[in-house]
């Protein structure tokens, strides 16, 4: 006699949303202001302004950029906004800060674009494993905006998961 399996997670009507899916493939640069600063101390107008008009800013062509100063010195916030005018016809995405900032800055772009009334009133997994590190903040900010939509929101996988959200029966 045989036994037929059943997979119940495929019954379940389980939604999986993996945040993965939303992963920017562009390559992920950092400018680093410092190379601009004379003595490593401060930034001379005149002398950033001729290199910003001479450099090669097609090398940042589809790009993410996170634009830093690693040096302990003051930067006037007008040279990050001359920089990233001059960044700006060629790089996808421009940051101020890490390669973190960056990260979360794609995914948060990536989740914008995600309709919440598509998961209306149903059960949401969260898959937990990726191949890529997805940041925390992606899945802070997928849980904000999915939670006043579903009916449930789990974590995990749709074999294990943790219950996050229960809507309440009214």
């Amino acid at each position: 006699m045989e036994t037929e399996i059943i997979n119940r997670v495929a019954q379940s009507g389980l939604i999986t949303l993996d945040l993965e899916d939303y992963y920017h493939p562009g390559e992920r640069v950092v400018y680093d202001l410092k190379d601009n600063l004379f003595m490593g101390l401060i930034l001379k107008e005149k002398d950033y302004r001729a290199f910003l008009k001479t450099h090669d800013w097609s090398q940042y062509a589809g790009k993410n950029v996170a634009v830093t100063c690693s040096e302990d010195a003051i930067v006037p916030t007008w040279a990050y906004m001359l920089l990233t005018l001059h960044l700006q016809p060629y790089a996808h995405t421009i940051v101020f800060g890490s390669l973190q900032d960056l990260e979360e800055k794609l995914y948060f772009d990536a989740i914008a674009t995600i309709n919440p009334d598509d998961y209306r009133d149903t059960r949401v997994v969260v898959k937990g494993c990726s191949k890529v590190a997805v940041p925390t903040a992606a899945y802070v900010e997928i849980t904000r905006r999915l939670k006043p939509v579903v009916q449930a929101l789990m974590f995990g996988e749709p074999c294990s998961t943790v219950p996050l959200y229960k809507r309440p029966k009214v």
